[in-house]
């Protein structure tokens, strides 16, 4: 079996242009929002997947290079230039987006109480998820859904979007842009990039994150048990 040959420190690992592929899903109502695939190349999946960190417990925490490897640090600094956040805000509607200040999450796994409905809080301007997980169960647990309503999980504005390797999926804070994903356990690698309002509002983030992290770190088991039977149209405002 032939291994790949390492990518080029001078190569992006994201190209701007893969955003107009002609499969690349746009749309503007209910609320704007796009999916693109194959967004990152192939050769990369291995060192992305080596560098990915390993969380001792399930959910989003802020982004710290030193908990990455190289590769996967390349690829986040990238995600949160403004040449990319400029041609995702572009697609969306929005000009200069990458002026905004960014806050990148990383989540390794879920837990079953992830994923109810909500819109995000309106410190967010653009939402942005980048998928690194190379295979998918035959299950709709854990695939992004973009839906009409807050009630109702599978009223759903497209297809689902499997949370695949190199698939982007990206939508503007709005009132309604109500999205979530059935209940899933278990390894679920996504790198989550928001663009901000303010500067306050990330570093006010950045330390709930930490906190939550600590609080996961001690409780983990309770953390694991809230919410795992909860319904299917959870939901919450924000």
């Amino acid at each position: 079996m032939s291994i790949p040959a390492p990518i080029a420190a001078t190569t992006p690992l994201l190209d701007e242009l893969k955003l107009q592929r002609e499969d690349t899903l746009l749309r503007h109502a209910p609320f704007s929002f796009l999916v693109a695939h194959e967004q990152l190349p192939r050769d990369a999946a291995n060192e992305l997947a080596r560098d990915f960190p390993r969380y001792d417990s399930a959910g989003f925490f802020p982004w710290d290079p030193a908990e990455c490897g190289p590769m996967l640090n390349r690829l986040i600094e990238e995600l949160a230039s403004p040449r990319i956040a400029n041609a995702i805000g572009a697609r969306l509607g929005l000009a200069e987006l990458g002026k905004s200040p960014s806050l990148v999450t990383i989540c390794r796994s879920l837990n079953k109480r992830h994923g109810t409905i909500h819109t995000d809080s309106k410190s967010k301007i653009v939402t942005a998820l980048l998928y690194l997980n190379e295979q998918w169960p035959e299950t709709d647990g854990g695939c992004l859904r973009f839906l009409r309503r807050i009630d109702d999980i599978d009223d759903m504005v497209v297809p689902q979007v499997r949370p695949l390797f190199g698939t982007l999926a990206a939508f503007r804070r709005a009132d309604n842009s109500f999205h979530g994903h059935l209940p899933y356990e278990g390894e679920r690698r996504v790198i989550q990039i928001a663009w901000l309002t303010s500067e306050e509002e990330k570093q006010r983030k950045t330390r709930r994150g930490r906190l939550s992290r600590l609080f996961k770190k001690l409780f983990g088991r309770l953390d694991r048990r809230l919410g795992a039977g909860r319904d299917r149209n959870a939901a919450h405002p924000d």
